[in-house]
């Protein structure tokens, strides 16, 4: 059975089957099982190592992925090695408790509990300052009790020498050739799983393992089509029980297809309006017999339906994403304007916090037009369940009333995300930044400065790197955006 349940194309549907045609002809399925990098670029650089995800649920059929714990975990890691989890830990019922920080929020990091905690530290590079940080604190907050933590890494990095060295409870080596985003199905996304007590093999490996690879293209072929036809915000209506499911494809669409000014510009999380409240820069993809379809394609919007088991509709968009790179002309596999805003944090943490006035919204709002997009970067406490519900409505709020798509992203999260496409992608976004309070602190062993100083110095670092491409980019108050969201 196809994992695409129907679709409904309209204006764009001509332009979808010429791409799907192109792909074909490129025999781009069987170019990309086979490892071959020119289907994308000359140089094998991070293409021809970047493909080991297409061969994990085979590979990892019968692996061992038992970890002890008492009920509770906490899963240390940013973007790829965090995003999936959190995925199955909110969308399946478990006994064990896992909690995901992907945060630098001292007030995050001071809730977790340290007796009775396992904590996974994960990260690809082994060096991520988020997770090392992370780890330091937790280390010294354990009396370093070893039997506390597990590490999933590649091979060989400073994590895995590091886990070994002091002799964690368990260390996982993904195979090297995966890159995070990507890497749901391998050790990052199945150890979790299997940690709160999912059938991995029946969820995930199976599924996987099953997906026909015309799917894969035909998905690809509309979204790119729909890119070169001006649709480039793609718009997730997913219902409640796997809304987190946005969070990771987020993730795998921002990163691999926002370079070089092109790219798909996904939309999670935004609850569906009236067909009029959307431009023609939209193209959605739904699950089958989700509530308000037949008004949008009414209304002329291209509408995509998915349906499937979890692991399949993973691969299915994996393979769809790295197959939108060809159409695109982009590697899907690289993230050149991530390190941007790494490099600026690494300044202000060496040359103090700057000075940062804030602006108001209307300064930047003012300058919004039919195809742009709004982005509220918040680097609050992703714990702040009134604040987010906040900004939630004040994202709906502008939405209605500017006619652009919106998202949010939580500090510093979102760096691991989307932040390759606000400054690699399409230059139409407007980024509104938040800065929230620390009403208390947490020290980083080992370093100079404490997880507020560093929260305040990613905030500071991104909003440089963006006002440095020239985008529409500044720091707002939140009584100033709200403010700003009730204006009729």
């Amino acid at each position: 059975m196809s994992l695409i349940a129907r679709e409904r194309l309209g204006s764009i549907a001509s332009a979808v089957d010429d791409a799907h045609d192109d792909l074909v002809a490129r025999d781009a399925a069987k170019r990309m099982w086979a490892g071959d990098h020119t289907l994308w670029q000359d140089d094998p650089t991070e293409v021809a190592d970047r493909l080991g995800w297409l061969h994990v649920p085979t590979e990892l059929r019968d692996a061992d992925l038992a970890i002890e714990h008492r009920g509770r975990i906490a899963l240390c890691g940013m973007g790829g090695s965090s995003l999936f989890p959190e995925v199955l830990a909110r969308s399946f019922p478990s006994s064990t408790e896992l909690l995901v920080l992907d945060t630098t929020d001292p007030a995050a990091i001071a809730r977790v509990p340290v007796d009775g905690t396992t904590f996974v530290i994960a990260s690809k590079s082994g060096g991520t300052i988020e997770t090392a940080s992370q780890l330091a604190h937790f280390w010294d907050a354990t009396g370093a009790d070893a039997s506390q933590f597990v590490a999933i890494t590649d091979p060989g990095t400073a994590l895995a020498d590091l886990a070994h060295e002091r002799r964690f409870q368990r260390v996982f080596e993904n195979r090297a050739d995966i890159g995070g985003r990507y890497s749901a199905l391998s050790y990052f996304g199945l150890v979790p799983g299997a940690a709160l007590g999912l059938d991995v093999e029946d969820l995930l490996l199976e599924p996987a393992r099953a997906v026909d690879d015309a799917d894969g293209v035909r998905l690809a072929a509309i979204l790119g089509a729909a890119a070169k036809a001006g649709r480039d915000k793609v718009t997730l209506l997913l219902p409640p029980e796997i809304a987190t499911f946005g969070l990771w494809v987020e993730q795998l669409v921002a990163e691999s297809t926002g370079k070089h000014g092109t790219g798909l510009v996904p939309i999670v999380g935004e609850p569906l309006g009236q067909p009029d409240v959307y431009g023609d820069d939209r193209i959605f993809v739904a699950t089958v017999d989700a509530p308000g379809l037949d008004d949008l394609v009414a209304a002329g919007h291209p509408v995509v339906e998915v349906e499937g088991a979890l692991g399949a509709i993973v691969l299915l968009w994996e393979q769809a994403i790295a197959l939108v790179g060809v159409l695109l002309g982009i590697n899907p596999f690289d993230q050149p304007d991530v390190q941007s805003a790494k490099d600026a944090t690494n300044r202000v943490l060496a040359d103090g916090l700057p000075v940062i006035e804030t602006v108001a919204p209307s300064d930047l709002l003012g300058s919004a037009q039919p195809g742009d997009y709004l982005a509220i970067l918040a680097f609050v406490d992703p714990g702040d369940r009134e604040l987010l519900s906040q900004l939630e409505r004040a994202r709906v709020s502008l939405r209605d009333r500017l006619r652009i798509a919106t998202t949010i992203g939580i500090g510093p999260r979102f760096l691991h995300s989307t932040g390759q496409l606000h400054k690699g992608g399409p230059p139409t976004g407007v980024f509104l930044q938040l800065l929230g309070d620390d009403d208390t602190d947490v020290g980083i062993p080992g370093k100079p400065f404490s997880f507020s100083v560093l929260k305040q110095a990613q905030a500071a670092g991104d909003l440089l790197a963006l006002q440095a491409r020239g985008l529409r980019a500044g720091r707002v108050t939140l009584d100033a955006l709200m403010e700003e969201a009730g204006r009729t």
